[in-house]
């Protein structure tokens, strides 16, 4: 028996959609009365709805190609810039009928303004943001962290989702950038891939280029895992991950397991501790106490986790102190505003914490923004990201 399909949620939608459409239509009428305009808007409406549509159904059980990009991203940068003329135009509007005056020409002019500025913002971010590799440094002060490694220095990356590059020289740039740091310990907290370990295997020359005195280290993501990809077998998605682990170890990462290792450095020690990936929704695998066993309460911690909703269900109630959590998975959305002392992404309606550093009294968690980018293919006031933090004892 068939399962009988909720065509309501759809119909919302499609009804919505028509009518976002005959508004900005309304907004060309406004400046235009060319009789041509009309029918050229919605064939031109219908050209890539269609092809959004076309490229969905010729995408069941395949994997993303240029065409299905080239709609997806069509539809996508259209809704935005229609979102934003109509957010802007709708409250004059709404003014204008209540105080029974005609339409100002001037506000409609710059509703466009910003319909077309939004369009070469997304046009801009898939060319250049993807790749505008951002430093963002942060100093932590601990109470109890041991005295040699006062000034110690760590580089994070995270989120590389390597299937998605398509520009080695640009990618390059961000590698250069990590090594320009001379930090004294590399990490990356997780998503090397989209889906499949072969999306590494041309970056490898690249991503091998990072060292460190202390050496670099890694954990696994959601993406690693493969689970959002259909496998011939489970046994074809086990023989996945276990040649995505020998990749990491092919680039110089030592990719820890839900275990740990002790940093030494002039007779003290700090403890770096890596899980595969816990997140609320995305899959609970690691196992923090397997992790940390034989670990004195007494010692600095660092913990690798990949997802940050680990931090608040798990780590800040873990029964010793783990100092510093470094985490990703967010991308800031890979859109947003951080600019003029405003920090905004569609991302904190899921993600309370999405970007930075958060914590106190010793306890802290850093979100990466990614050093990569999925789905949309672009970044758009959220660059990608190196972190380098350094650790630092209060002042007595």
């Amino acid at each position: 028996m068939k399962r009988k399909i909720n065509l309501l949620p759809f119909l919302i939608i499609a009804v919505l959609f028509f009518l976002i459409n005959s508004y900005v239509l309304s907004g060309i009428h406004s400046l235009s009365s060319n009789p041509f305009i009309t029918p050229v808007f919605w064939i031109s409406i219908a050209v890539i709805t269609g092809s959004l549509f076309y490229a969905i159904q010729r995408m069941r059980n395949k994997e993303m190609d240029t065409f299905f990009k080239i709609a997806t991203h069509a539809f996508l940068i259209l809704i935005a810039a229609e979102l934003v003329f109509t957010l802007i135009l709708l409250p004059n509007d709404l003014y204008r009928l209540a105080a029974d005056v005609p339409r100002n020409i001037y506000w409609v002019e710059f509703a466009w303004f910003v319909f077309f500025l939004t369009i070469g913002a997304f046009i801009y971010g898939m060319i250049f943001g993807k790749y505008a590799y951002r430093v963002i440094r942060h100093t932590l002060y601990f109470d109890d962290l041991p005295e040699n490694f006062d000034g110690f220095t760590i580089t994070q990356i995270s989120d590389v989702h390597a299937g998605s590059f398509q520009n080695a020289k640009a990618v390059q740039k961000g590698i250069d950038l990590i090594k320009k740091q001379h930090s004294d310990l590399f990490v990356f907290t997780g998503d090397l891939v989209n889906n499949k370990a072969e999306e590494i295997k041309p970056w490898i020359g690249h991503f091998s280029q990072i060292k460190s005195t202390y050496g670099q280290f890694s954990v696994l993501g959601n993406h690693d895992y493969g689970d959002y990809v259909k496998w011939e077998s489970e046994a074809a998605k086990r023989t996945n991950l276990e040649q995505l682990k020998k990749y990491h170890d092919e680039i110089g990462f030592r990719l820890l397991l839900d275990e740990h290792v002790e940093i030494n450095k002039n007779g003290q020690k700090i403890i770096l501790a890596g899980v595969e990936n816990w997140g609320i929704g995305f899959g609970e695998r690691g196992d923090l106490k397997k992790a940390l066993t034989n670990v004195a309460g007494s010692d600095f911690k660092i913990l690798l986790s990949h997802d940050p909703t680990h931090w608040e269900a798990e780590v800040t109630k873990f029964p010793s102190k783990i100092h510093l959590t470094l985490a990703g998975h967010t991308h800031g959305m890979q859109f947003g505003i951080e600019a003029f002392g405003i920090k905004w992404s569609p991302v904190k309606y899921r993600y309370a914490h999405w970007a930075g550093v958060t914590g106190n009294d010793g306890l802290y968690l850093n979100i990466n923004r990614g050093f990569g980018f999925l789905g949309f293919s672009g970044r758009i006031g959220i660059w990608p990201e190196i972190t380098v933090i350094e650790l630092k004892r209060t002042p007595k």
